[in-house]
């Protein structure tokens, strides 16, 4: 259960981060992306996962989330 709600904050926190980071695609999803490594590192880190697979994970989903939000 409290994987489930860390994980629910981080990517609440994400995405209210991605919304103002950069005009176009390519900064959003660079942007994105390291916002996405440092949060997923520390949500895993805090609920035992591993903090580089968190990272992988979480670089990802920034990205993507990024790329495709508009400005």
């Amino acid at each position: 259960m409290t994987r489930k709600i860390a994980f629910g904050l981080a990517l609440g926190s994400l995405l209210t981060v991605l919304a103002a980071c950069g005009r176009d695609p390519g900064t959003r999803a660079v942007t994105g992306g390291l916002l996405g490594a440092g949060t997923g590192a520390g949500v895993a880190a805090v609920t035992g996962g591993k903090p580089g697979t968190g990272a992988l994970i979480g670089g990802g989903v920034g990205a993507v989330g990024g790329a495709v939000t508009a400005y």
